[in-house]
């Protein structure tokens, strides 16, 4: 092969890269949330949860874990529920504590689906904290 014959396919392979890049990066959904609204939605939540109100504890995890479930479904992330929402956007590393959003989730399962289930406050910061961590790595507080 002559010098011209492979610059010409070269030259053509740099492009087709390019191409692949600029099509890549185009097609990458972003999801821009009304960080405002999501902002009053987790300040409620916070402020809900009292050391003096037992009733706040549980109440403020099942919020939370609405609030998040509310911004996956938003950002159009695919499953019939947040734990196949999770699995999603875990899988495509959106968690920076992946583990602990699971945790708390569960926890919340357990809160809705078995009778005698309790938290105690600092179980509930905590929920409460992991949640707020999540919001965050969405990008909707």
């Amino acid at each position: 092969m002559d010098a011209s014959l492979i610059f010409l396919l070269l030259a053509i392979l740099i492009v087709a890269v390019f191409v692949f890049v600029a099509i890549s990066l185009s097609s990458k959904k972003t999801y821009s949330f009304d960080v405002e609204e999501y902002q009053v939605a987790w300040l409620k939540i916070e402020n809900s949860l009292t050391r003096e109100n037992k009733a706040s504890y549980p109440a403020a995890i099942i919020e939370a874990d609405k609030l998040l479930d509310k911004a996956m479904h938003e950002m159009g992330t695919p499953g019939k529920n947040m734990g196949e929402r999770l699995k999603h956007l875990g899988s495509a590393h959106k968690f920076s504590q992946l583990n602990s959003v699971w945790y708390v989730h569960k926890i919340r399962n357990q809160i809705a689906h078995e009778s005698g289930f309790s938290v105690d406050y600092n179980q509930a910061k905590h929920a409460l904290s992991t949640y707020k961590q999540a919001l965050k790595d969405l990008g909707a507080i």
